[in-house]
């Protein structure tokens, strides 16, 4: 396995043409594959603008013209492609803010369905409910490559670093969280969360951003970024559209894991973060409660003093 690739994040201008922005994504994956990238990913709902009343007039099949769009890009370009988001209507009629993730050959492998939805109030500043029109997805998102193990997450998903800590159980050394925070929750948390992510599961993360419109609705903060394992920003950008390219090492993470061995040194009998889905097909609801259980008396034998 090569221990080293390039990733490529396309911050890309987002308008209210699909036809536009779908072409917009095609030439700048190309770019980006001119550039050596291994692995490409666009931003957060890139074939649409970011708000709740565009998401039912924007939505679409997966697969559909979107992703056809995207399958022949990664094809054509050799790129691992990680499509951002777009707003997907699926066969019952609900509508998810979802990522499709295609192979070199044109293969979609995985579709990530944002589990979180942006639900926040910031008296005097922001007010977003995804929830009028969104429903949320059930399911943890990995893809292998020839690289590693890769997990994936959309925007407010990065605030939950229980999903992350089972990415890295599962073996990814990157995280990759297409998102489009705001000028209120951009400038407060954006690069914090990476890095915290990044320092607490020694794993390499990566977002990736719409380009700033502050003519638009929403306006996206920017700053598309890649941290190391040890939090070291290894590159990043302003709000214009760019491409932002790095260098992943798989190296530097064992190295930063045998520095500081924090996977050794969890206090398992003391706490463990559990994907349920995977206790509950292999039977092991009474490991859960155990573990539920005994949280819950820490908590409290620690905290009476």
């Amino acid at each position: 396995m090569p221990s080293k690739f390039n990733l490529a994040l396309l911050q890309m201008a987002v308008g209210t043409s699909k036809v536009d922005n779908l072409a917009r994504a095609v030439g700048m994956v190309k770019q980006a594959a001119g550039k050596g990238a291994n692995l490409v990913v666009l931003p957060e709902c890139f074939n649409s603008p970011y708000g709740t009343s565009y998401f039912p007039e924007y939505a679409e099949t997966i697969p559909g013209p979107s992703t056809q769009t995207l399958s022949q890009a990664a094809k054509d370009n050799n790129v691992f492609l990680i499509g951002g988001s777009i707003p997907e209507k699926s066969s019952d009629g609900r509508l998810y803010n979802s990522c499709p993730i295609f192979r070199p050959d044109g293969t979609m492998v995985a579709v990530h369905r944002k589990i979180h939805l942006f639900d926040i109030n910031v008296p005097g500043k922001i007010k977003f409910q995804e929830s009028e029109v969104l429903s949320p997805g059930n399911t943890l998102t990995i893809f292998d490559t020839p690289f590693c193990h890769i997990g994936v997450g959309i925007c407010y998903d990065i605030r939950f670093a229980e999903l992350a800590q089972l990415y890295a159980r599962k073996g990814c050394k990157l995280l990759v969280y297409p998102g489009a925070f705001n000028m209120t929750t951009g400038p407060a948390h954006w690069e914090a969360l990476q890095r915290g992510r990044a320092i607490d599961n020694q794993v390499y993360v990566a977002t990736v951003s719409p380009a700033r419109d502050d003519s638009a609705s929403y306006v996206a903060w920017g700053h598309s970024t890649i941290v190391s394992p040890w939090g070291d920003i290894v590159a990043t950008t302003q709000h214009g559209e760019e491409i932002v390219v790095g260098e992943i090492d798989m190296d530097r993470v064992e190295e930063v894991r045998s520095m500081i061995p924090i996977c050794s040194q969890r206090r398992q009998d003391l706490y463990k973060v559990i994907d349920v889905h995977e206790c509950s097909e292999n039977g092991m609801e009474d490991s859960l409660n155990f573990y539920q259980a005994t949280i819950t008396s820490v908590f409290y034998f620690v905290h009476p003093r």
